[in-house]
């Protein structure tokens, strides 16, 4: 916010040199141009669009300030970042367009254009966010006080005075009359213009570039450790050190916050009024050319880490705020002497008025005791008439008070008689009223017993309705559970005929496996039997094969084998028969017989039922 009213300010001065008629208003192709150049020296981004935009209108007359700022805040100072622009430059642009119009100095004139210009911000610095911008008095004292001050010189303060008493300013001085009271030579005559333009400049860099104090000192190296000559700049955030007072090749800044600190140093390796400061991460070791600049830096530094551990970013803003606040606490100090000094002199007034009337008064008191006298003898004369009739009244009042007696006394028996039946009236109205209270009692009971028995009356109905509904869902149910028994029933039905129908197929195949069995041991005698039979042509086969010569004896017969279930006859004897049978021709049909039914009766056998 600062920031923006500073640059307000500058732009203030642009706006009007542009309004050549001085009626408040500019034309819309000036304010094009001058848009142009606030968008180049911000930095930002040229909005064409919106330019065009907001001067669409179908009005082709001027613009006043007040048509304008909102495009100015929207589009341009909203924009501007702090740190990306030169203001610098933007007072120069602003300096440029209104000194063209504002300020002509004469032949003898001390100042230059720049100088001027230099003066022009220091100004608009001092000035408070009060348009049109005007100076004070005090603060147009200080400016001047602090250039005589770099000039070595003493401000005439006469001359200032009659300078005041001829412009006749009594809220402020603007910047043109500002500058024309130095070009007239009010810092002092003869001055060169060289020496008046550093003083100049050093203010301003002072003031507006915040630069708490500059000059050369012998700084210690890091690396080197070797002592070299740099021009240091304070400011209240940074230390800067550079090659030369031009500031052109900056070598280092050193960051200053509340974590540094400054000290004194002895004399050490030849050099005098030494001093050092830390930071968290260096220590910076620094001389003096002598005790008093050093006393001067280190309370600079001092002073801008104050300023930055309390957040401050300007010494004379801060200096700026203060005096307003001195002079607004003197004007109302002021103020409140002149509102002290009127309530006086009106109350001498009224005291001077209530004097008056209190003569007045006095006056009119003599005539009223003068009238009071007179209207006293005159009540006294009544006073006598009236005490004469009184006491003729009285007479007659005592005769009356004689027969008010007689009628008090009757008075009294009647008022007896009428208490008496007052009380007995009380009596029956406590009566009545007990009786009532009965009475509107017994009706809140009636009342409270008919409520009792309507809300017991809409409990049973919600009752009833829920009861309804209840047996509405039991009958449901009952319905759903004798669909599902219905259900059930007819599976169970059809589940019983499905078993009995597995009984009768289980006794079937019951039936069918026994005569299996049957068959299976008739085929199993018949088995036995053909094996026999088959043993016994074997033998007679045998026999007959191998005759018998003179002489050998009869070979004891081979021990009989029972066949197995799934055999027939062993191999060995199988395989003579078959020798046998290709050789005599006979036979084949019997082994064929004998060796196929054993194969298919195990098979038969091996199958399941």
């Amino acid at each position: 916010m600062e920031l923006r009213a500073e640059l307000l300010k500058s732009i203030w001065y642009a706006f009007n040199s542009l309004d050549t008629e001085d009626s408040g208003k500019v034309s819309k192709s000036q304010l094009k141009v001058l848009s142009h150049n606030l968008y180049s020296v911000f930095r930002i981004p040229h909005d064409q669009a919106a330019l065009e935009q907001h001067f669409s209108d179908d009005d082709d007359g001027p613009v006043s300030s007040q048509g304008y700022m909102p495009y100015l805040n929207k589009f341009i100072l909203d924009k501007v970042v702090e740190g990306t622009f030169d203001k610098e430059q933007v007072d120069e642009l602003c300096w440029t367009l209104c000194s063209k119009k504002n300020y002509r100095p004469n032949g003898a004139a001390v100042l230059s254009n720049k100088d001027a210009g230099r003066l022009w911000c220091l100004f608009n610095f001092l000035s408070e966010d009060k348009y049109p911008l005007t100076l004070v008095p005090e603060e147009v004292d200080y400016l001047l006080k602090k250039i005589c001050a770099g000039l070595s010189v003493e401000l005439n303060s006469v001359d200032v005075e009659e300078f005041w008493s001829q412009e006749c300013v009594q809220e402020g001085m603007s910047v043109w009359s500002f500058l024309e009271l130095v070009n007239s030579g009010v810092l002092g005559r003869g001055l060169e213009r060289e020496r008046l333009s550093s003083a100049i400049e050093d203010v301003y860099r002072e003031m507006v570039g915040n630069v708490l104090k500059e000059g050369y000192l012998w700084k210690k190296g890091h690396l080197r450790r070797n002592w070299t000559e740099r021009w240091f700049c304070l400011k209240p955030s940074v230390l800067s050190y550079y090659t030369s007072e031009d500031r052109k090749e900056c070598k280092g800044n050193i960051e200053l916050d509340q974590n540094c600190c400054v000290e004194v140093l002895p004399e050490r390796e030849g050099k005098r009024c030494m001093f050092c400061v830390k930071t968290l991460n260096k220590t910076y070791e620094m001389s003096a050319p002598d005790s008093k600049q050093r006393q001067e830096w280190t309370a600079a530094i001092q002073l801008a880490i104050r300023l930055r551990s309390e957040g401050k970013n300007s010494l004379h803003k801060e200096l700026k705020l203060r005096r307003q606040e001195v002079r607004e606490e003197r004007e109302r100090r002021q103020a409140l002497r002149e509102q002290e000094t009127q309530r006086l002199q009106d109350l001498q007034g009224e005291k001077e008025q209530k004097q008056v009337e209190l003569e007045l008064l006095k006056e009119a008191q003599k005539q009223a005791q003068a009238t009071l006298l007179q209207e006293e003898e005159r009540r006294r004369k009544q006073h006598q008439e009236l005490q004469r009739a009184l006491e003729e009244q009285l007479q007659q009042a005592e005769e009356a008070r004689a027969s008010m007696r007689e009628e008090m006394a009757q008075k009294e028996v009647e008022a007896e008689r009428q208490r008496r039946r007052i009380r007995e009236l009380e009596e029956l109205q406590q009566r009545l009223e007990e009786a009532l209270h009965q009475e509107i009692k017994a009706r809140q009971d009636e009342e409270n017993y008919r409520y009792t028995q309507t809300r017991l009356l809409a409990e049973e109905e919600e009752k009833t309705k829920a009861l309804l509904s209840l047996q509405e869902e039991q009958e449901e149910l009952l319905e759903e559970m004798q669909k599902e028994k219905r259900e059930l029933r007819r599976e169970m039905e059809e589940k019983a005929g499905a078993l009995e129908e597995a009984h009768r197929q289980l006794e079937s195949v019951r039936a069918s496996r026994h005569r299996l069995d049957q068959d299976i041991a008739a085929a199993q005698r018949k088995q036995r039997q053909a094996s026999t039979n088959v043993k016994h042509w074997n033998v007679q086969m045998t026999r007959l094969m191998h005759p018998i010569g003179p002489g050998d004896r009869r070979a004891s017969a081979p021990a009989m084998r029972v066949p197995s279930l799934g055999g027939g006859v062993p191999p060995a004897t199988r395989s003579s028969v078959h020798e046998t049978n290709r050789q005599n021709g006979d036979g084949e049909k019997e082994e064929r017989t004998n060796g196929e039914n054993p194969r298919a009766l195990h098979k038969a056998y091996s199958e399941p039922v």
